[in-house]
């Protein structure tokens, strides 16, 4: 006869599987192990935990959003010389992909809203979450901001300037958390509120901040991490001055 087995898990353990999902392109596993985690407004995730459950949700809607992409590339191109039931098809995909990236978006805010955030401590660990809020806002807003009263653009402004009024205190102009932030926030004026004007200002008021005070520039990760942004913010200045008349 078999000895019994303890089938208990631990929140050691959650992690350790969760990790390992990561390592295998399990992203679901890893947000479903990590959700576990989370049952009461009280609950707070470790820097770890949030790390993996921010990377599996950048990964899912990441891929989603080009597949929907790619399949928009596709139509534009094939239309004219397919047939209208094979263009209806193609539109038909697309949907569906939209329909999967809208529900892993309010999942993610869902849980953003009615946990992490709540949850969250003065500082960088609240301009994260909202920086995070305000992007899944922004992914949903790419597919509705042409229509009136676009609730998911206006969520994601007022999630970005939550974020942003909060890291102008908390945090210093170098720390990657603040530059990532002024990056997304850049992205949403030039993307869905369609001012490229805004979006520069935003991006070199940033990056004008960060290399006056480059002497409290983190070490290790982190510093590699904030010369990244500061190198994206700098090409993306170039780009969207050029559209500026």
């Amino acid at each position: 006869m078999s000895p019994e087995v303890d089938v208990s898990i631990t929140r050691l353990d959650r992690l350790y599987l969760a990790k390992v999902a990561d390592q295998a392109d399990r992203y679901r596993d890893v947000v479903a192990h990590v959700k576990s985690l989370i049952n009461s407004p009280e609950d707070q995730l470790t820097i770890e935990e949030r790390n993996l459950l921010s990377i599996a949700f950048k990964n899912i809607t990441g891929q989603l959003r080009n597949q929907w992409r790619h399949i928009d590339t596709l139509e534009k191109r094939e239309a004219p010389r397919s047939s209208p039931h094979q263009v209806a098809l193609m539109h038909l995909q697309k949907e569906r992909i939209r329909r999967e990236l809208e529900a892993a978006c309010l999942e993610i805010v869902e849980l953003l809203e009615r946990y992490l955030i709540l949850s969250s401590n003065a500082g960088e660990e609240r301009v994260f979450y909202s920086k995070m809020r305000g992007d899944y806002y922004r992914y949903l807003a790419e597919f509705t901001k042409d229509q009136p009263d676009d609730k998911n653009a206006s969520s994601s402004l007022d999630a970005y300037k939550t974020a942003y009024k909060h890291a102008l205190t908390a945090l210093e102009p170098t720390h990657p958390t603040r530059l990532g932030l002024a990056l997304n926030f850049a992205v949403y004026y030039h993307d869905i509120a369609d001012s490229p004007e805004r979006a520069c200002y935003l991006a070199k008021h940033a990056f004008d901040e960060a290399i006056q005070a480059a002497s409290s520039m983190p070490d290790g990760q982190a510093l590699e991490d904030s010369l990244t942004i500061l190198q994206l913010l700098r090409d993306d200045m170039i780009l969207w001055s050029g559209e500026i008349q």
